[in-house]
C-alpha cells in the first residue's frame, strides 16, 4: 500500500481539496510554492499512463475546477501541471500556481509550511471550487 493509499484511506491525515469515486486530491504538504496540489487515482497505479484511457482522460477532468481554484486563489500567470512520478509509486499529477516554467523546477527547495498554513491554503482553494 503506497503512502498516497494510505492518504486516500484516511490512515494518514491529508488537506483534502477534493474527491470523488476514482481520484482523491490534496495538498503537498513540502511544497514548491503554495498552492500546490497532488491528484491521484484511487487506483494504485505506479506510472500515469498505465492507467486506462477512461481514467487518464478523467484525472484532467477532475483537475480543471482545482486548476482554476488555483488561479483564482494564488497571484500566478497560470496553473501549471507536472507529471513527474518518481518519489512515490503511485501514479499523480502535481498541479502548481507558476509565473514560469522554472517555478515548475523540483530541484528547488521545498516550502516548510506550518499546519496552520497549509490549513488557510486548503481553506482558500477549497472556496473558491465552491
Amino acid at each position: 500500500m503506497t503512502i498516497f493509499s494510505k492518504i486516500i484511506a484516511g490512515q494518514i491525515p491529508s488537506y483534502k481539496i477534493l474527491e470523488n469515486e476514482k481520484f482523491f486530491a490534496f495538498l503537498d504538504i513540502f511544497p514548491l510554492v503554495k498552492g500546490h496540489v497532488l491528484v491521484v487515482p484511487k487506483i494504485e497505479t505506479d506510472k500515469l499512463f498505465d492507467l486506462t484511457d477512461d481514467y487518464l482522460q478523467e484525472i484532467l477532468i477532475f483537475s480543471k475546477p482545482i486548476a482554476h481554484a488555483i488561479e483564482k486563489t494564488f497571484p500566478c500567470n497560470r496553473c501549471g501541471i507536472s507529471v513527474v512520478g518518481l518519489e512515490v509509486p503511485h501514479a499523480h499529477v502535481h498541479l502548481i500556481p507558476i509565473n514560469s516554467a522554472d517555478d515548475l523546477n523540483f530541484n528547488r527547495a521545498k516550502l516548510k509550511l506550518s499546519a496552520e498554513e497549509l490549513k488557510e491554503v486548503q481553506e482558500k482553494i477549497v472556496a473558491a471550487i465552491s
